[in-house]
């Protein structure tokens, strides 16, 4: 599968989402270097504060992701109210290279500088915009 195909799969994943008043609704997928999956995640999934992101990181405690790569339907957050560490700086501790998501997080809940927190600490970040409508189906109650 490439880029688009497991972009989409995290855009779906988005749609498993309980829904919430007070957080986006996203989906997560890291695959490995030879493009298996390795761990796949969506906000508020076995906890009301999760993020997507957070959930897969979770399952892969210990594996090396330095040759990874982590799709996220929305841009991952560099700022949230719920947890000390947002996703960037989940994503950057994990050690993973290279990100990719669909959709740039509005400033709804917090002025989100994801993308440029993840670029600073060298990792490569590729936004799909052609798959943001998918991504933002789950959250239209909130737009």
């Amino acid at each position: 599968m490439d880029d688009l195909g497991w972009l989409r799969l995290a855009c779906e994943l988005a749609a498993l989402c309980p829904p919430s008043g007070t957080a986006f609704s996203v989906g997560a997928v890291i695959v490995g270097p030879d493009g298996t999956e390795l761990a796949r995640g969506f906000s508020r999934e076995n906890d009301p504060t999760v993020h997507a992101e957070e959930a897969a990181l979770e399952k892969l405690k210990g594996v090396p992701l330095d040759q990874a790569t982590i799709y996220s339907s929305l841009e991952p957050c560099a700022k949230r109210a719920s947890r000390p560490h947002p996703c960037a700086k989940l994503i950057i501790a994990a050690g993973i290279p290279r990100v990719v998501f669909a959709w740039r997080e509005p400033a709804l809940f917090v002025d989100c500088d994801g993308v440029e927190l993840l670029r600073a600490a060298g990792i490569g970040v590729r936004e799909l915009p052609e798959l943001s409508a998918l991504a933002k189906a789950p959250n239209s109650h909130l737009l």
